[in-house]
């Protein structure tokens, strides 16, 4: 890491660069990325999903939240890069550190298609002071990278309406009648999630996210498609010329998107790249919004919400059979982190419909499960042993929707302050699934019903309580989420709508000691109406035991009981027909009343 980190330094040496910003993103601003795009990556070896390096002649730093903060503590050692742990007090902000390091009349560079057009003008904006140019075109870890694997181009194929609920031919419909809305004549889509939404196909350019590397342009008579022709068959091309969508080369949107002049251009400046933005003749007025697509995809039709109530049955039986087999094992056959999360992976991809995980899976024992996003490795794998605590964090992509489900698991004996924590994380849980609100609130409102157990208790879990989940999409999705603080950079305060899904995962953490989290997926309905107002309320997707062998019932109230009970009821009335006679026997045990 060193010797890399010396290149980049000699580089930007020739090139007369100060600092140079290495974010963790592709050309689309997606969480989750390809290998291709792993610059920070391959520059730090820190291997979470979230953060940004930045690089001066002396100094080198790597931003990361609160999610990351033991990983990359880890990861980091002798690499030259400081941890620098985001809101903490005393940490400088990215922008903070680039004024101070930067010298009067400095120069910072990044490649543009992986910064947002958003950050990018807010840069230019602080740093305009001190006279500082920016250097957008140079790709410099790339350069460095010698074996870099290649932009992916894999199949394009087609989900059928049975499985969308929708034709694309309408949603593109809608797109124009929301620009309508907007005032605006042309749109400019880039987040590969909202794409393949809108066009009603998948692919699987980006592991366990089923999108495909493209562009979109849409005016009020053409829509542009911006991809690798390779990835698409026949089919897939005449589907796609039915809905009189145009095909063009990848790369093609930065010179295309210059023709515009004098236009009302809809785009979303912190999902398009500052290159595109940058490409735009400033004759264009540009309307900086939400993509209308991001809300329509939130809210799940009827048929992707039943579908998804299929998905989560076929979910639950194979976790379900694998704490069963867990239970039965434990210390009795040899078992890692590593193997047992592959046979978790052997038993999803035993039903009907299972494509792929819908994120890499978090299996963790004893204190590796303190690094709420622990990615075991050959090198860190842990043997799992009859005590203690073991964190499974694991979810499927189906054709029938995305699943997410974390389970805590008691191996054998656990410390009584590891029965008081789980306790307390399944009764966040429990609560936030049984909330009840009116119509208006959004996950800002709704954060402090799963952390009162906790907060009463001075405890606390530095992530959010929630996220937006998508259809046969990505495992985190815009613009809903539950948490008590706004990120402005994740979106996800909006209005909770009937047919949004979420997670409700709250956890507790002890650096060095364990970690636990109990998650389900619920989706919102409505409740009664009445002179109040609407009401809302949540309905459980997710269907799994939660371990009573961890659990001090002493903690509960009675309305925590009663609705762990009521929970664990329906747990063995959906999953227990598709099991054998002995799992069913266990599965009877596991879920009774207490």
């Amino acid at each position: 890491m060193n010797e890399r980190l010396e290149t980049l330094r000699k580089l930007m040496a020739e090139r007369r660069i100060d600092a140079y910003l290495i974010p963790t993103s592709d050309f689309h601003e997606s969480e989750y990325v390809g290998e291709y795009f792993n610059c920070r990556k391959f520059l730090t070896g820190f291997t979470g999903s979230a953060g940004t390096a930045v690089v001066t002649s002396c100094d080198a730093g790597m931003w990361t939240d609160g999610r990351y903060f033991v990983q990359a503590a880890k990861q980091l050692e002798g690499s030259g890069f400081k941890l620098q742990k985001m809101g903490q007090e005393g940490v400088p902000s990215i922008e903070e550190y680039l004024t101070e390091k930067i010298p009067q009349g400095g120069v910072l560079g990044f490649d543009g298609r992986v910064v947002n057009s958003r950050m990018g003008r807010e840069l230019r904006d602080i740093l305009e002071e001190k006279g500082v140019t920016f250097v957008y075109e140079e790709d410099l870890v790339g350069e460095i990278w010698t074996d870099r694997p290649e932009l992916p181009a894999r199949p394009v194929w087609i989900l059928e309406e049975k499985y969308a609920g929708k034709p694309a031919s309408e949603k593109i419909q809608d797109l124009r009648e929301a620009m309508k809305k907007a005032r605006a004549t042309v749109h400019v889509l880039t987040t590969l999630d909202d794409i393949v939404w809108l066009l009603n196909i998948r692919g699987n350019d980006v592991p366990n996210n089923p999108v495909v590397l493209s562009y979109v342009v849409v005016t009020m008579e053409k829509l542009y498609l911006f991809i690798n022709e390779a990835a698409l068959g026949r089919e897939v091309r005449e589907y796609l010329e039915g809905l009189h969508v145009t095909v063009k080369p990848y790369n093609d949107i930065y010179e295309f998107i210059k023709i515009f002049r004098q236009e009302r251009v809809l785009l979303e400046s912190s999902r398009v790249n500052f290159a595109i933005r940058n490409n735009l003749d400033s004759s264009n007025r540009v309307i900086d919004e939400l993509n209308p697509t991001a809300m329509a995809k939130a809210v799940k039709n009827p048929v992707e919400i039943e579908n998804e109530r299929r998905a989560h049955i076929k979910d639950g039986v194979a976790v379900t059979r694998f704490m069963y087999w867990l239970k039965k094992n434990i210390g009795r056959i040899p078992m890692t982190e590593i193997s047992a999360a592959g046979h978790l992976e052997e038993l999803r991809r035993q039903q009907e419909g299972y494509l792929e995980p819908s994120f890499n899976t978090i299996s963790a024992y004893g204190e590796n499960a303190a690094m709420c996003h622990y990615s075991a490795t050959p090198q860190s794998d842990r043997t799992l042993e009859p005590r203690g605590l073991y964190l499974v964090d694991s979810g499927g992509q189906y054709l029938e929707g995305t699943t997410d489900i974390t389970r805590t698991i008691a191996l054998g004996p656990v410390t009584d302050e590891e029965r008081e924590h789980f306790t307390l994380v399944a009764m966040s849980m429990l609560r936030l699934g049984h909330a009840r609100f009116l119509y208006g609130c959004r996950g800002l409102s709704l954060d402090y019903i799963a952390r009162q157990p906790l907060w009463e208790r001075g405890l606390n879990y530095d992530h959010g309580t929630g996220h937006g989940v998508g259809y046969l999409l990505n495992v985190h999705e815009r613009p809903n989420g539950i948490r008590y603080k706004t990120v402005q950079e994740r979106m996800d305060s909006a209005v909770i709508e009937e047919g949004m899904i979420c997670s409700d995962e709250p956890g507790l953490y002890m650096e060095g000691s364990h970690g636990i989290r109990t998650e389900n997926l619920i989706v919102c309905r409505k409740a009664e109406k009445n002179a109040y107002g609407q009401f809302m309320e949540f309905e459980y997707l997710t269907f799994a035991p939660i371990d009573l062998d961890a659990l001090d019932v002493s903690l509960m109230e009675k309305k925590d009981i009663e609705y762990l009970n009521e929970y664990h009821r329906q747990v063995y009335e959906k999953i227990s027909p598709y099991l054998s006679e002995e799992e069913r026997l266990w599965l009877k045990q596991v879920t009774r009343e207490i």
